[in-house]
């Protein structure tokens, strides 16, 4: 069996990327397994360049083929933020529910709900190779805060073409429309095909 790592602390990250990656034969570690507790510095100013940090990191330390993402959301009515501070940007607030509404304020004040959420994903094979992968879903921001499924910003991210939130989806329909699913699809298409 082929092994690949999985450059990532988020449990949520991990059990979505896990079901997508189950149907192959290969082991799909994390950092946990291979016993990596320590994470480069996000310097990047790219969701591209954040996730090539953290992916030939991974290289680095194990050898291991590794594969990392660098994920966020840009909202038109803040200039297309947070963008790679995604999550910083979240923490900046005492809830996860204060920043969600702040943006729906915010978003509502300017008459200007559209959005996207983007996912970089970078594979180092080794020391000078890297694939970059990109997964983009075009979406608004909703009126309310609804849903318990996902994680980040799911709660008030409705994809184009849809009513639910993210949030509302279940991994199994998030992971057929989500930014991370398209940019993990075409990771899979390299590797297997």
């Amino acid at each position: 069996m082929r092994q690949l790592l999985f450059f990532s602390n988020n449990k949520n990250k991990i059990i979505e990327i896990k079901k997508i990656f189950n149907k192959f034969n290969l082991q799909l570690l994390s950092l946990k397994d291979v016993g990596i507790s320590e994470e480069p510095e996000e310097s990047g100013k790219t969701f591209e360049e954040n996730a090539k940090i953290k992916s030939d990191y991974g290289f680095s330390k194990t050898g291991i083929p590794c594969f990392a993402d660098d994920s966020g959301i840009c909202i038109e009515s803040l200039s297309w933020k947070p963008g790679v501070f995604s999550k910083r940007f979240l923490n900046e607030f005492k809830s996860k529910e204060a920043c969600f509404k702040s943006i729906i304020k915010i978003t509502k004040d300017n008459d200007n709900q559209n959005a996207y959420f983007k996912t970089s994903i970078s594979l180092s094979i080794n020391n000078d190779r890297n694939i970059i992968f990109n997964g983009k879903v075009d979406g608004k921001i909703s009126e309310k805060i609804r849903g318990n499924f996902g994680f980040g910003y799911d709660p008030i991210f409705i994809p184009i073409h849809y009513k639910k939130t993210l949030a509302e989806l279940s991994t199994k329909e998030k992971n057929e429309i989500s930014h991370r699913a398209i940019a993990v699809t075409k990771l899979i298409n390299f590797l297997f095909n």
